[in-house]
């Protein structure tokens, strides 16, 4: 079954899907949807379980690049590119990849179509055990979870899924789900032998960040074979943020085809 997915809009042009990463939301992609909107119609999305869309006991990659199908579709757009970063990467590579020639293009930001280390369980478990009835300012919040999370940029990121209102605090975030899911998260589809997206394909890399290596690139070749790497040396894994002018130069670039 597919998710509704909640999507700010901006802009007129040839449709542009973005799509973020995991524990992110849409808003974390204004500024590059902003400026994008000059030349593109920019759909920027909030996957499942995240932001505004609705909540689903799933997070198959599968499932995610279905909904982003039938998102777009539902608004109109047989064909569009896609840009996606982290888990929205992947969720872009493989909408790309078995999307039926809908995904016109790709962008992926700092991530491979490989298997991960297990990660961010302790950020789950410090969520999940915050008393949030307890909470009544998002300082309370951060205090509680320094010593789970003692990186305060960490913290911050995390707590931009914190709704304080109505005399209760929640989290947007479907903890259960994504704590459920995290090992298909951090792994990449297997695919049919010989599938591959042969249109344009942009993998864009933090030069400071593990996620996207040289040595994934051949991984990355063989599902694309048209793939151009870039790195931007001084961004992290949040390349966009970090380094959103030289980023921005080159996803300009490579949507102008």
């Amino acid at each position: 079954m597919t998710v509704p997915l909640a999507a700010t809009e901006y802009g007129d042009g040839k449709p542009v899907a973005i799509l973020h990463g995991l524990f992110g939301a849409g808003r974390n992609w204004t500024g590059i949807a902003r400026s994008l909107a000059s030349s593109y119609r920019v759909v920027v999305f909030d996957l499942r379980n995240h932001g505004a869309s609705p909540w689903a006991e799933t997070m198959a990659y599968a499932d995610m690049a279905e909904d982003v199908r039938a998102a777009m579709s539902a608004r109109g757009y047989p064909r569009y590119a896609l840009v996606g970063h982290s888990m929205g990467g992947k969720v872009a590579m493989l909408a790309a990849l078995l999307g039926g020639g809908a995904v016109e293009r790709v962008a992926v930001v700092d991530i491979a179509p490989v298997a991960y280390p297990i990660g961010f369980a302790p950020y789950l478990q410090a969520m999940r055990g915050l008393d949030l009835g307890a909470i009544t300012r998002r300082g309370d919040a951060d205090a509680r979870l320094a010593a789970s999370v003692p990186d305060a940029g960490e913290r911050g990121f995390l707590l931009q899924n914190l709704v304080l209102g109505d005399g209760a605090a929640r989290w947007q975030l479907n903890l259960a789900a994504l704590e459920a899911a995290m090992a298909g998260l951090h792994d990449f589809p297997a695919l049919p032998p010989g599938t591959t997206y042969d249109g344009p394909a942009l993998f864009v890399a933090g030069g400071k960040s593990g996620y996207l290596r040289p040595e994934h690139e051949a991984a990355v070749r063989m599902l694309f074979p048209n793939a151009v790497v870039a790195r931007i040396e001084t961004a992290g894994h949040w390349v966009h943020i970090e380094q959103p002018f030289p980023f921005l130069a080159l996803l300009t670039e490579f949507l102008a085809g």
